[in-house]
């Protein structure tokens, strides 16, 4: 198994496991497949900031950040997403990939991480608590995909203290 940053050579493999994601469960509410190029340009933009594993050359996942919300003052505050191909859950690559990032967001100068979690998927729920990730916030049915209202947990780490 293999952490390294993300190439744009890796969209449509990345393309492929996030676009299942979307199609198939109802850990994220959006049903907007992403293109490739969409994910391309995000893989451009946010440089250390998109991490992949790859094992026997083949991307299983990927990690990355981006902003919370807009304005100044949130300017250390980044809101994360990890994806795996089914086959590499279970394995370490989620908390390879995590370690890898916050890695990249120390650098970046980022102080705080959020996981916006659909409750649909209580395994993300405890992968973050296992990786020290507490809840901030419960938000009921602000979700809605498949016909059912679905609720956000938030989670968030702080990186470091100052």
């Amino acid at each position: 198994m293999i952490i390294r940053q993300a190439q744009v050579a890796d969209a449509e493999a990345i393309a492929a496991i996030t676009n299942a994601i979307i199609r198939d469960t109802q850990v994220t509410f959006t049903t907007d497949e992403r293109s490739i190029e969409s994910i391309a340009a995000d893989i451009e933009a946010r440089g250390p900031a998109y991490v992949v594993v790859e094992d026997a050359a083949q991307v299983m996942g990927f990690a990355t950040y981006g902003r919370f919300r807009t304005g100044p003052g949130y300017a250390q505050c980044r809101e994360h997403t990890i994806q795996l191909a089914p086959q590499a859950r279970g394995q370490g690559a989620g908390r390879a990939l995590m370690d890898a990032l916050e890695t990249a967001a120390r650098a970046d100068g980022v102080h705080v991480l959020v996981a916006g979690i659909s409750s649909a998927n209580s395994g993300a729920i405890a992968f973050h608590s296992a990786l020290g990730f507490v809840q901030v916030g419960h938000m009921p049915e602000v979700g809605f995909k498949w016909g059912r209202r679905l609720d956000l947990v938030l989670m968030q780490k702080i990186l470091s203290v100052e």
